[in-house]
């Protein structure tokens, strides 16, 4: 079975996957550095620098899509043969919609806190369930995708269970609808009046639909792992070749292609619904589910205990991680308010930026999961007062029996 790894301290014998475990910390490093960079190119000066940073922060544009690819992979591993889909639902959404309501409240209340001028208690309200029902703030958009992407993910299922000998089939099928449905948001949907349209249906940045070929790719990429990576490993020199080289290629795409030559705006140039991005991005993902199953080889044979500790301890509240990279964002963007540097020092503190986003989000996902009940809200529960109730009945019923 390749790399399908045994964790000995897994219950229920359950395959522990240590590329799964690779990418999750990978991707969501890799999300908390994109909004990072954000953070210090807001503080910049206009200028070449500050053009030069943005450039280069679009190669790291594959982490969204990352997420969904990594989501198929796991929900392909876990439930591709078991079509229990109401409990299924019930239990997606039960680790997700409470976090997502949770710190959409914690975090507009910190705002109002820390006086910022979009947010007030007199529209508390109504904001809230506008950016809600929008994800439109605090980076917690993906929450709306993955919740998106548990719906669809059983028809998706069906698709494949439906057509067994065709499966490369669908997901070419998928790429290349992928591709055309960029090239119209790109080139047409920009063009048109969209003021009267649903939300849902002109923010394609939070419509599932807009990302649909992720989740084919995760799905194809899990039930075909063997030969995935088979082939990847014959061909990885090629593979990074043309990673690199479409790596850069994205920075002449974005400065020269999309602002000078179409000249569009900022939102529109660094979009993630491109033609060129879907390829650039089925590249990288391929790259790294490669270097993930180099990771799980290394593993098997024994990494450094310090590497392995950090890496178990992140995947553990990486989603507490996600969440949470609001409050380490603030504070990083107050601090570059208060200390007003030069561009080139920015450039150069932006690693640190993104070291402290990383200990704050991580130090306050790690108290929520070893504090009791805040587990629930980085999707980890770790108090079950009626589990133990129903125990202690049960327990008590029985000695009354034997008595």
């Amino acid at each position: 079975m390749g790399f399908l790894l045994i964790n000995s301290n897994t219950t229920h014998n359950r395959q522990h996957l240590y590329e799964i475990d690779f990418m999750r910390v990978f991707f969501t490093l890799g999300v908390l550095f994109n909004h990072t960079v954000n953070q210090f190119t807001s503080a910049m000066t206009v200028g070449n620098a500050y053009y030069t940073v943005r450039s280069m922060r679009v190669m790291f544009h594959y982490t969204r899509m990352g997420f969904i690819f990594i989501s198929g992979i796991v929900l392909t591993l876990t439930y591709f043969k078991k079509h229990d889909w109401p409990k299924f639902l019930k239990k997606r959404f039960g680790g997700s919609v409470w976090p997502y309501l949770f710190w959409n409240a914690l975090l507009m209340s910190l705002m109002i806190l820390v006086g910022n001028s979009n947010y007030s208690l007199d529209s508390f309200g109504t904001k809230y369930f506008t950016i809600v029902l929008h994800g439109s703030s605090f980076y917690l958009y993906y929450m709306l995708l993955v919740m998106q992407l548990y719906l669809l993910f059983p028809f998706i299922v069906y698709i494949f269970h439906q057509f067994p000998n065709s499966h490369k089939r669908i997901l070419l099928l998928s790429l290349l609808t992928q591709i055309l449905f960029d090239f119209w948001i790109k080139y047409g949907m920009s063009q048109l009046d969209t003021s009267s349209w649903s939300y849902w249906l002109k923010a394609t940045s939070i419509n599932i639909f807009a990302y649909q070929f992720y989740i084919f790719f995760g799905v194809y990429t899990w039930l075909y792992h063997e030969k995935v990576y088979a082939f990847l490993d014959r061909n990885i020199k090629k593979i990074a070749f043309l990673a690199v080289l479409m790596a850069v290629g994205m920075i002449i795409y974005y400065r020269i292609w999309n602002q000078q030559i179409l000249a569009l705006d900022s939102d529109h140039a660094l979009s993630l619904h491109q033609p060129y991005i879907v390829c650039y991005d089925t590249v990288m993902l391929s790259l790294i589910f490669w270097i993930g199953k180099k990771y799980a080889q290394k593993q098997s044979q024994g990494l450094p205990n310090w590497l392995q500790t950090v890496v178990d301890k992140i995947v553990k509240v990486s989603f507490g991680m996600y969440l949470s990279q609001t409050i380490g964002l603030l504070i990083v963007s107050t601090l570059l308010k208060i200390f007003l540097l030069p561009n080139w020092l920015l450039i150069a503190l932006i690693p640190v930026g993104w070291l402290l986003v990383i200990f704050i989000s991580f130090e306050v996902s790690w108290l929520c999961y070893k504090i009791p009940p805040f587990g629930f809200i980085i999707g980890r529960p770790n108090w079950h007062p009626f589990k133990k109730l129903a125990i202690l009945l049960k327990t008590t019923s029985t000695s009354a029996k034997e008595s």
